[in-house]
C-alpha cells in the first residue's frame, strides 16, 4: 500500500511540475519594464514606433497577462481531476487521564463487578490521504478553459492591431503638423520681406502707411498660426509618447517622411486585397463564442452524470507511554459513485437556458457574417474617397502656395493690391488646415481597413 501511496504522490508531483512549466513558459518575457532604463532620446521609423509601442505599452501588457491568467485557470481545472495528496500530523495529550471500565466478575452476586483502569498515554498520529475525483463537468470545464484561452489570444491580437493603428495615426499627425509648420515658416519669411519693403516704401513716400499696417497684421497672423502649430505639434508628440509609454522628457525623432508613410502603392495594394472572412478578428471572436456556448450546453447536460471518486488513506499512531488501543485501521481504500437523481427540474432548466444562449450566439454570428461583407465594401469606399480627397487637397495646397508666392512677388513690384495678398494668405492657411485633415482621414481609413482585414 505504501508503494501505491508513493506512486500517487509521484504522479501528482509530476503533473504539478508540468503545469508550472507550462504556465511559466506562457509568462516568459512578461516582466515589467524598468522605468530607469528607458532611453532619453528615440529615433524611430513608423514600423519601429509600432514595435516599440507593442513592447512597452501597459494596456497591451495587461491583455497579455489576461492570456496567462487563462492558462493558469485551465491548469487549475485540470489539476482538480489529477491525484490530490494531503499529509497530516496530530498530537494528543490526555494530561495523565486514566479511563475506568466496570466489568461483571461472573459470580452469583448481582452487584459483583470489578473495575479495570486503562491508561490513556499521549499519542501522535500521522497520515497520508490520496484521492482522485472525476466527473463530466471537470472534463468539459477543461475544454471551456481552452476556448477561453483562444478568446483571450484573439482579444490580445485585437488590442495589438488597434495599438499599431493608433501609433500610425499619431505618427502621421506629427509629420503632417511639422510639414505645415515648415510651410508657415517659409510664408513668414516671404511676408516679413514684404513688410520690410513696404516700410521702406512708406518712408520714401511711395506707399501709404495703411499698406504697411495691413502687411504687419498678416505677419502677426502668420506668427500666431506658427505658435499655435508648435503647441499642436507638442500635443501630438506627447500623445505619441503616451502610446510608446515613454516619459514626456524623452526626445523623440521621427525618421520617416510623409511621402514614405502615405505611399500611394500601399493604398492601391490594400484596396486590391481580397476579404477573407476567417481572418477577421471579430468573426473569430464570435465563432469562439459559439463554441463556448456549445460547451456550456454540454456542461449543463453532464450535470446528470455521475461523479466517481477514489481515495486511499494511510494512518500510523505512536503512543508515548504504556497502554493505548489502536482503533483506527492503518489502510483504508474508498470508492464512491454519486449519481444525481432528482433536482425538481433545476438541471433541466439549466440545459434549456444554455441552449437558448447557444441559439443567440449563432444568430449573432450569422448576422455579423452578413454585415461583415457590407462593412468591407464600406471601408473600401471610405479609403478610396479619403485617398481621392487627399490627392485633391495635396494639389490644392501646392496651388495655394504658388498663388501666395506669386501674389507676394507681384506685391513687391506693385502689380497686386494688399487685398489680393491678404486673400492669397488666407487661402493658403485654409488649404493647409484642410490638407492636414485630409491626411488624417486617409490614415484613419487605411488603419480601419487594415484592422478589418487583419493585416
Amino acid at each position: 500500500m505504501k508503494k501505491i501511496v508513493f506512486f500517487i504522490m509521484a504522479l501528482a508531483m509530476s503533473a504539478t511540475m508540468m503545469a508550472e512549466d507550462h504556465v511559466m513558459a506562457a509568462t516568459k518575457g512578461s516582466k515589467p519594464s524598468d522605468v530607469s532604463s528607458q532611453p532619453t532620446s528615440l529615433s524611430l521609423s513608423l514600423k519601429e514606433a509600432q514595435d516599440y509601442a507593442v513592447k512597452q505599452n501597459r494596456t497591451l501588457k495587461n491583455a497579455s497577462l489576461a492570456v496567462q491568467e487563462a492558462y493558469a485557470a485551465r491548469w487549475q481545472t485540470i489539476a482538480a481531476m489529477l491525484p490530490q495528496v494531503d499529509g497530516s500530523y496530530s498530537y494528543s495529550n490526555y494530561l495523565g487521564y486514566t479511563a475506568s471500565m466496570s466489568m461483571p466478575t461472573g459470580m452469583p452476586a448481582p452487584n459483583d463487578t470489578r473495575t479495570i483502569d486503562i491508561n490513556m498515554p499521549n499519542v501522535g498520529a500521522w497520515g497520508i490521504t490520496a484521492s482522485v475525483g472525476l466527473n463530466g463537468q471537470g472534463i468539459v470545464g477543461a475544454l471551456l478553459n481552452n476556448i477561453a484561452i483562444d478568446m483571450k489570444k484573439i482579444a490580445l491580437e485585437q488590442s495589438e492591431s488597434q495599438l499599431r493603428g493608433s501609433v500610425m495615426g499619431s505618427y502621421v499627425s506629427v509629420l503632417a503638423l511639422q510639414s505645415i509648420s515648415d510651410l508657415l515658416d517659409s510664408s513668414l519669411v516671404n511676408i516679413q520681406e514684404l513688410e520690410t519693403i513696404t516700410r521702406y516704401a512708406v518712408e520714401a513716400g511711395a506707399a501709404e502707411q495703411t499698406s504697411a499696417d495691413q502687411i504687419r497684421v498678416r505677419v502677426n497672423t502668420i506668427k500666431n498660426n506658427i505658435n499655435a502649430q508648435k503647441r499642436t505639434i507638442e500635443l501630438a508628440t506627447n500623445s505619441l509618447k503616451v502610446l510608446l509609454d515613454v516619459p514626456v522628457e524623452t526626445e523623440l525623432t521621427l525618421t520617416e517622411d510623409l511621402a514614405t508613410v502615405l505611399a500611394p502603392d500601399r493604398v492601391v495594394a490594400l484596396l486590391g486585397e481580397n476579404f477573407i472572412l476567417e481572418n477577421n478578428l471579430n468573426y473569430q471572436l464570435l465563432k469562439k463564442n459559439v463554441e463556448l456556448a456549445q460547451k456550456n450546453v454540454a456542461m449543463a447536460a453532464v450535470a446528470y452524470g455521475p461523479t466517481v471518486s477514489l481515495a486511499y488513506n494511510y494512518t500510523d499512531q505512536h503512543y508515548y507511554g504504556d497502554g493505548g488501543m489502536r482503533m483506527t485501521p492503518p489502510n483504508v481504500v474508498q470508492v464512491s459513485v454519486r449519481m444525481p437523481l432528482w433536482s425538481s427540474g433545476k438541471r433541466a432548466a439549466g440545459v434549456v437556458e444554455k441552449k437558448i444562449a447557444l441559439e443567440e450566439a449563432r444568430n449573432t454570428l450569422s448576422e455579423t457574417t452578413d454585415n461583415l461583407a457590407i462593412q468591407y465594401r464600406q471601408l473600401c469606399f471610405n479609403l478610396t474617397n479619403a485617398y481621392e480627397t487627399y490627392i485633391n487637397e495635396k494639389d490644392n495646397i501646392e496651388v495655394s502656395q504658388r498663388v501666395f508666392n506669386s501674389a507676394t512677388e507681384k506685391f513687391k513690384w506693385g502689380a497686386s493690391s494688399n487685398l489680393e495678398l491678404t486673400n492669397a494668405s488666407n487661402d493658403l492657411i485654409n488649404a493647409q488646415s484642410t490638407y492636414v485633415q485630409a491626411m488624417l482621414e486617409l490614415v484613419n481609413a487605411q488603419v480601419e481597413l487594415e484592422e478589418f482585414l487583419n493585416n
